[in-house]
């Protein structure tokens, strides 16, 4: 690099590390920081400012970059602690992990070291997706974003060079659409704009942007205002920004411009500046990589390990392990290999080149292998198996194109022909796939299947879940409207089945292990209308409206709900109870059927008048559940519950007979 185009060190930026880095720990490790996770976005302001600085003078200093020296400075910076610690993370894994775990964590190790994982999480956050507390690498969507930026920006500063004189206006078009395009799709799209590249440029090319214009006029003064006026914004974003579907939006604005103004006046003699170049701050802001890359990792696989921490004081026990591993990363492996001018290139290609192959055939086998499904005991691998029985293939799946379900998703099942036979429901449909694919197949009728989580399958319908972001609540309603009106231009389908968490409507929450999910319904025409009221009658004006249409009505009784059971916290509980310090409780794989009948029971009134009327034929399950008086999560052996109301695909094909009816009424 030429001499003109070295940045001088500021350890104030350092210190500003040390807020973002701080505030993104404190937060996971529960310290109420409600908006703690916007250190990320100071972070991506930081990067964009220091490696568009130096790029940028780079390229006035020699009219060119020097994409090898550039990338093996990111390369001595970046991969040496981001291997050690993912190979860490692999070995513990190896130890605790379930193999459906295990496997997944395989696949992001992949993807984190081809700098995708971003795109991974973005792809994979769904309904039953691995809950975010457990996923070990989740944190490396932050680095893939901006491993991202970097193979980007180095090219990009190159081309417009070259093509215009005009660089700093087209950067600022590029942000531009970037921040516009992020509040525009956030209410509508939160995982795409929170994970995907396109959605964060923004925050980055903000530091390049104010990079380049200090380059320019590299004699400013401002006031000492303007850092304090950014560093409250950067504050009050800790704070009080609230996490979920609204961030990032317009909410990212704020720590964004905190960060830049404390940026653009960090040469400022100030008592913000000050206190940022105090050595504490320094200190944890020149090893906040190593604190980023290790304290999530010890997090999620502690809180594994443990199933929760048993007071405050673990929690501060595992944060300090977090801390002394970060040190020890920084100073024994970050360091040495940044610093160390004796190590060539070739050493550090050939040495990155080796933790990559090594990290992806490893990462592969894991995969490839299913997460090693023999490291536990055949008492726990009962509980293992039901734990990864959720997997199936929707290939056949896709939006309609046209037509009256024009932009609902469609998933054929059975043999290949007009469906005859709808399935519609909520998530309890996608358990039952399986068996209800094999019961069309036998039966010669095909048939499709239309389900939303969390959604009641009833006409004029609205519902607001708290699993659920505002979007998702808002494409309920939206998507049960478009049904109704589709189902009355249609008279293809003879019979169609209703499929639903019954109580869980009925009820307004869940129960058990998942007692801390709440849904409110209403019906569109009375919002004012109690909850009950509310389903029964819109209960009837479905059954009644899809039986004008010439189609028979089928009802599924919802499975019994096994409360206080789920499938990977027993595999874990089995698999982990012979390691010291695990938490092994006592595994409930059964509930008394009367206790059913108490929660379950009263939902059955939505369908009995019904049923005894003729307008509806109610599908029995409780009794392949239920043994002298007691419902169980295993049968024969054989794990019949992914979680404490979903069945496994083994359970949905064991009962596939019960839907014979259903594909029975099609036949003249």
């Amino acid at each position: 690099m030429s001499p003109s185009s070295q940045m001088p060190y500021r350890p104030e930026i350092d210190g500003l590390r040390a807020i973002a880095v701080l505030s993104v720990v404190l937060y996971h490790f529960g310290v109420p920081l409600r908006g703690g996770f916007i250190g990320v976005d100071v972070f991506f302001v930081i990067s964009g400012f220091l490696i568009g600085g130096i790029l940028w003078r780079e390229l006035k200093a020699t009219g060119s970059i020097r994409i090898g020296a550039f990338y093996m400075r990111r390369f001595r910076r970046l991969a040496p602690a981001f291997f050690a610690m993912l190979f860490a993370v692999l070995a513990v894994g190896w130890v605790i992990l379930l193999p459906f775990e295990y496997r997944e964590l395989g696949k992001s190790a992949i993807a984190a070291t081809v700098y995708l994982s971003n795109v991974l999480f973005f792809r994979s956050a769904g309904y039953f997706d691995t809950l975010s507390e457990e996923k070990p690498l989740l944190h490396t969507w932050s680095l893939a974003v901006e491993e991202q930026f970097y193979i980007v920006l180095p090219l990009l500063l190159i081309l417009l060079v070259r093509m215009s004189g005009r660089v700093p206006a087209i950067l600022a078009g590029l942000a531009a659409l970037s921040l516009i395009g992020c509040i525009w799709l956030t209410p509508s799209m939160p995982t795409a704009t929170f994970y995907l590249f396109p959605f964060r440029a923004w925050e980055l090319l903000a530091g390049v942007l104010l990079a380049i214009f200090l380059a320019e006029r590299p004699a400013h003064a401002l006031p000492s205002l303007v850092s304090y006026i950014g560093l409250l914004l950067v504050l009050v974003s800790v704070l009080i920004i609230p996490a979920g579907g609204a961030f990032p939006g317009a909410w990212a604005l704020m720590p964004v411009v905190g960060t830049v103004l404390l940026l653009a006046n960090v040469t400022s003699a100030n008592g913000v500046n000050r206190g940022l170049a105090h050595p504490l701050p320094v200190f944890f802001g020149k090893i906040s990589y190593s604190l980023y890359l290790w304290h999530w990792p010890v997090f999620v696989l502690a809180l594994y390990y443990r199933a929760e921490f048993a007071s405050p004081l673990e929690t501060l026990g595992w944060l300090t392990v977090a801390f002394l591993l970060s040190v020890l990363s920084w100073r024994f492996v970050e360091r040495p290999v940044r610093e160390a001018r004796a190590l060539s290139a070739r050493a550090v290609v050939g040495g990155t080149a080796v933790a990559t192959v090594g990290a992806l055939a490893l990462a592969g086998m894991i995969f490839k292998n299913d997460g090693l499904q023999t490291r536990f005991s055949d008492e726990a691998q009962v509980h293992i198996a039901a734990s990864a029985d959720f997997l199936q293939d929707w290939s056949r799946c896709e939006i309609a194109p046209d037509g009256p379900f024009a932009g609902l998703e469609l998933c054929p099942i059975g043999p290949e022909g007009t469906p005859e036979v709808l399935i519609w429901g909520d998530s309890h449909v996608r358990a039952l796939r399986e068996g209800l694919d094999l019961a069309s197949l036998e039966a010669g009728v095909p048939g499709v299947i239309i389900w939303r989580a969390g959604c009641p399958p009833f006409f004029g319908i609205e519902k607001e879940e708290t699993a659920a972001t505002p979007a998702q609540n808002r494409a309920c309603g939206d998507a049960n409207r478009q049904i109704e009106v589709a189902m009355t231009e249609m008279d293809q389908f003879q019979s169609v089945l209703l499929v639903g968490r019954w109580a869980y409507y009925w009820n307004g929450q869940g129960v058990g292990r998942d007692a801390v999910n709440e849904i409110r319904v209403w019906a569109s025409s009375a919002p004012d209308q109690n909850q009950q009221e509310a389903l029964t009658q819109t209960a009837r004006d479905t059954v009644a409206k899809l039986g004008a249409g010439g189609a028979q009505v089928f009802v599924f009784q919802q499975p019994p709900e096994v409360e206080n059971y789920d499938s990977r916290h027993a595999a874990r509980a089995f698999a982990l109870k012979h390691l010291p310090g695990s938490v092994v409780d006592e595994v409930a794989q059964d509930v008394a059927r009367a206790d059913v009948e108490r929660r379950q029971g009263t939902a059955n009134s939505l369908w009995e008048g019904l049923s005894a009327g003729g307008a509806i034929k109610a599908l029995q399950s409780w009794d392949a559940f239920c043994v002298e008086g007691s419902c169980n999560a295993v049968i024969d052996g054989v794990g019949q519950y992914f979680d404490n109301n979903h069945l496994t695909n083994l359970a949905a094909l064991r009962i596939r007979a019960v839907f014979a009816p259903l594909f029975e009424a099609t036949r003249p």
